[in-house]
This record gives structure tokens, sequence and C-alpha cells, in this order.
């Protein structure tokens, strides 16, 4: 079993419009965009990322905007729900914010003892917010949500499977624990993570695969320390018989990724070097950033990318 994991580091996700995605991530949720930068295969589509004050591994939420990109079609195969964490006491205050900012599909739940709020992204993602507590994460308090309510990084999220056996075998590999199972769901947890410490398997026979398109998540990416961890781990998954790709530069991290038995698109990125390697931590996220082999493209992406504010 491997030990180099440390919960959740990001999670990256398909939209159609950037601007609408970038209200509701700073204006709605109240995060911080902490880099504006472009997809490395498709440089004409921008890379958003949302999370707390400098993007720590485990708060970081992604998005491709591909414009006019059809809407995802949700099935298995997928991530289904991502989960964030706020403080106990805090869903009332964030039923009032969602009503009053008009987010689709609010509604109350408990699962696995745990009280957590509903929601839709506006390409229908599908979220909650569930409460924890003493969570010792630092969150983003410059967008006008108090620092007692506001959102504190990932808590989890779920995985939507034809089986979810196999699956759960690789988890156990990468070191998650059994914590608690409640109907189709089984929920696994690894200990001594980065807070974004849960992965939930909620296994469904019948139901049809999904489509990637608008809504749905295109990856999710899991913490190492470093690039000799994840070295460490990419030699685990291939002698196990993973096809792994190379590791890849993604500027402010290293990623390696591989296809798991249930079709999802694993990740895992390492925590190195953080998103203040090419901005100041006070300016993060404001300016266009782009990899090397686009930088020629600059003076094109400045005047045809859509401008996020205003």
């Amino acid at each position: 079993m491997l030990d180099q994991i440390k919960g959740l580091h990001h999670v990256t996700s398909m939209a159609r419009d950037a601007r609408r995605n970038n209200e509701f991530f700073t204006g709605k949720l109240g995060l911080r965009r902490v880099k504006k930068t472009v997809n490395f295969d498709a440089p004409d589509v921008y890379h958003l990322y949302y999370a707390d004050e400098v993007g720590t591994p485990g708060s970081v939420m992604t998005y491709f905007p591909f414009p006019n990109i059809g809407k995802g079609r949700h099935g298995v195969g997928e991530v289904g729900t991502t989960v964030f964490a706020v403080p106990q006491g805090t869903l009332g205050y964030w039923e009032k914010r969602f009503a009053d900012e008009g987010v689709k599909d609010v509604k109350r739940e408990t699962r696995f003892g745990e009280e957590r709020l509903a929601f839709s992204g506006p390409d229908g993602d599908s979220f909650a917010l569930v409460e924890t507590k003493d969570d010792p994460r630092k969150p983003w308090t410059e967008a006008g949500i108090p620092a007692d309510d506001a959102i504190r990084g990932f808590h989890s999220a779920s995985l939507r499977l034809r089986d979810g056996g196999a699956t759960e075998e690789l988890l156990k590999f990468m070191g998650y624990e059994d914590v608690d199972a409640s109907g189709n769901v089984k929920r696994l947890a690894i200990k001594n993570g980065n807070g974004a410490d849960v992965i939930d398997i909620e296994t469904l026979p019948g139901a049809p695969f999904a489509d990637l398109g608008a809504g749905s998540v295109h990856h999710i990416a899991f913490a190492v320390e470093n690039r000799a961890k994840q070295i460490e781990v990419r030699k685990a998954l291939m002698d196990t018989g993973y096809q792994v790709t190379p590791v890849i530069d993604r500027d402010y991290f290293w990623s390696i990724y591989f296809r798991t038995p249930g079709g999802v698109l694993f990740e895992v990125a390492t925590n190195e070097p953080g998103f203040d390697r090419d901005e100041d931590t006070a300016h993060l996220g404001e300016a266009l950033k782009l990899p090397k082999q686009h930088a020629h493209l600059r003076d094109y992406l400045e005047k045809h990318l859509q401008p996020l504010e205003g």
C-alpha cells in the first residue's frame, strides 16, 4: 500500500462560458482565482484555477471553458459530486446566499451523519457543501464571505461507477481505507491527509455511461509532496499493471495520468512548485500567464479570449 498520496490536489471540469464560470466561483462561492492561463493542448481555451488564497493543494477547482461545447450527460464512469468543506453551523448562511444569488437545485441532505447542501453549477455541475468540525485550513476572505462561513477547501469527491470493486482496490493500494458504507455508497478516506481526504464510491449497475461535456469533470487529481514521491507512485502503479503517462510539467505542478478500471481519469500531481512561481501572491490570477510553448501566441490570445470581467 502506498503512503505518498495525501488527499486530493485538484478537480478539473469542463464549462461553456468562461465569464459565467469565473463569476460563479469567485462571486457566488467566494473562491479566489489563483491562475488565469490556457489549456496546454488547446491554447485558445482558458484554464482557470479557483482556490484559497495561495492555491493550496486540496482546495483547487479548475476549469476548461470551451465556447459552445455541448452539455455533458451525467452517468457512470465519471466523478459525480465535488464536495467543499464549510464550518459547522454555516449551511443556513449558504442556503440564504444561494437563494439570493439564484443558485440552482439547492437541497439539504444528510450523508454518513454529515449535514450537506447539494447544489448545481452553471453547467449542471454537481456540487455540495458539507459541514466539518475543526478544519484548520484558512479560507479566502476577500470575496465578501465572512471567515466563519467561508469554504475551507475540498471535503471529498464521489465516483459514479457501474462496478466499484476494482476502483476500490486501486484506492486502497493508493492508501485509502474503508470508513463506512450506506446503501450503494462506500466511503474511503486517507489518514493524515491534507483535509481533502474522502472519496465516495457510488455503484450504479444499470446506469448509462457519462458523456463528457459542459458540467462534466474531466479528471480528478491526487496530491503528493514532491517529484520524488511522484516517481515512487508512478513506478508502483506501473508495476501493478497500470498504463501511466510520463511526468508532464504543468508549470505549477508536475503530473502523471492513468485511467482507472471504472473509466475515471486519475492524475497524481505534486504540491511543488505552486502558483506563486510566476506571480506574486498578492496578485495571483490577475494576469494571463502562458506556458512557454504558447508564449508566441500572447497578442492573439489577449485579443480573442473572452474577457472574464466587465
